[in-house]
């Protein structure tokens, strides 16, 4: 039977929790204050520790180090009335599992209870029951890499100090950028992701700064910028190594001077944006090579975050694979309970070029794919085999490519639409396939509506 230690102020407290825990099997000690939590992790050992951050003597805060410098791999969940990020990131940054938001429902407590107990004992293969469902996106990890980084985001957060996040493709800046932002006092203002590499060269001064009427041929209207509507709030400048270098003066002018002129426009226009950027370049090369602003480039690097690549932060893996399989359990309606011990080694071996979200495809693929209910090799054959490495990419661009060329030879008015239309229906076929004809399953897989891939089956 495991043990838990519940330590609250409130004899109250401690009583619910005794009862609620015990109706499910839990030894339920309890402690009233930091001091006597401390004395009684000591004689009884308990394998979870439930501790409320508000205490007399000793507050939840200081009691969590004091407990994790006596026991380091204790796994202790905190409890707070006051949802804030300053004490949702000191709680991590002092090595808490998870905390708790006053009041909760006794659904949410013994889904968080159970997880932490089973990542404590975690063993291969690893299986797990149905857990809490998490709102939106979470940054998952335990390693020292990551919990550096928690750290940083406390320390940063509230303030409104430009942060630019480095890392390769896949690493999760922008759930980085996010958290900065929900821990900030701007979490009630706009959130404006713009991907810089993704708008083309002649619309991304508009998208950004806005235009007035007639700037331009086909500007038959006043736009507002992303800078006019997200004033007060955040912008993530995702990919800014890839911004044109004549628009990186107008951006500076912004950081320093807090105002801009729309395209074609006269009228100075102020405003007051934070900027998160994000690359995952080499700002240092590009500066060298004046492909990159050397003022715009100090301006935007007061802190720098670096995201380590998957590969190492290995150790983060079970929790990864355990947090998407709980994910796409939910989305795509299964009920798959761990992942094949064989499974689990090739994922700790292979390298990840893709990083975490190369290792989200391979699990939402191979949990469409599979059968039952554990995740097998079978199910998401060799990575060697459905990972995009470089060499992958560039046989697939020449093989697009000729393709392309041979058709454009042939010629013809529709020959545009012939192509997408073609290939389109080959990914339909084959998506298809993959999921043995369910629809519901091909439609996630493709990321498209059911009613849009039953449309587009109809119409062949």
């Amino acid at each position: 039977m495991d043990k838990i230690l519940v330590v609250d102020d409130e004899k109250g407290v401690c009583h619910s929790f005794k009862k609620i825990l015990g109706r499910h099997g839990y030894d339920v000690i309890t402690a009233n204050n930091g001091i006597e939590a401390v004395e009684k992790t000591g004689k009884e050992s308990p394998t979870l520790v439930i501790m409320d951050v508000t205490m007399p003597k000793m507050d939840g805060l200081e009691t969590l180090q004091r407990l994790k410098s006596l026991y380091p791999d204790l796994t202790v969940i905190m409890m707070t009335a006051y949802s804030t990020s300053d004490r949702a990131i000191s709680a991590m940054k002092y090595g808490a599992y998870d905390y708790l938001t006053k009041p909760f429902d006794n659904a949410e407590l013994i889904s968080l209870v159970e997880k932490a107990i089973m990542d404590t004992k975690m063993s291969i293969p690893v299986t797990f029951d149905e857990m809490e469902e998490e709102r939106g996106d979470r940054i998952i990890g335990k390693s020292p890499v990551m919990l550096d980084i928690f750290k940083k985001i406390g320390q940063v957060a509230e303030s409104d100090i430009t942060v630019i996040l480095r890392g390769a493709t896949g690493t999760g800046k922008e759930l980085i950028a996010r958290a900065i932002y929900h821990h900030s006092k701007r979490i009630n203002k706009p959130f404006l992701p713009v991907n810089c590499a993704a708008i083309p060269e002649a619309l991304l001064e508009s998208e950004l700064f806005g235009h007035e009427k007639g700037a331009f041929t086909g500007a038959d209207n006043k736009k507002t910028g992303k800078f006019e509507q997200c004033d007060t709030g955040t912008m993530f400048l995702d990919e800014i190594g890839d911004m044109p270098i004549q628009l990186q003066a107008k951006l500076l002018r912004v950081l320093q001077d807090g105002c801009f002129q729309r395209l074609g426009g006269k009228e100075l226009i102020k405003t007051d944006v934070r900027i998160i950027a994000a690359t995952n370049k080499d700002l240092e090369a590009l500066k060298d090579s004046g492909e990159f602003r050397d003022d715009l480039y100090w301006r935007l690097n007061v802190v720098s975050i670096n995201l380590p690549p998957l590969s190492e932060r290995k150790n983060d893996i079970d929790y990864l694979v355990q947090y998407f399989m709980r994910k796409f359990n939910r989305e795509l309606g299964k009920d798959i309970k761990g992942i094949s011990p064989e499974l689990l080694k090739e994922f700790y071996g292979y390298q990840w070029p893709g990083n975490v979200r190369e290792l989200q495809s391979v699990i939402q693929r191979g949990m469409i794919l599979c059968q039952k209910d554990v995740l097998s090799v079978e199910d998401c054959e060799s990575l060697s085999q459905i990972s995009l490495t470089e060499v992958n990419v560039r046989d697939i661009e020449k093989t697009l490519s000729d393709v392309a060329g041979e058709l454009l030879q042939r010629g013809g008015a529709g020959i545009y639409k012939e192509a997408v239309s073609t290939f389109e229906r080959l990914l339909i076929k084959e998506a298809l396939r993959m999921t043995k004809n369910n629809q519901a399953m091909t439609a996630r897989m493709l990321g498209i509506s059911r009613n849009t891939l039953k449309a587009k089956i109809d119409k062949d």
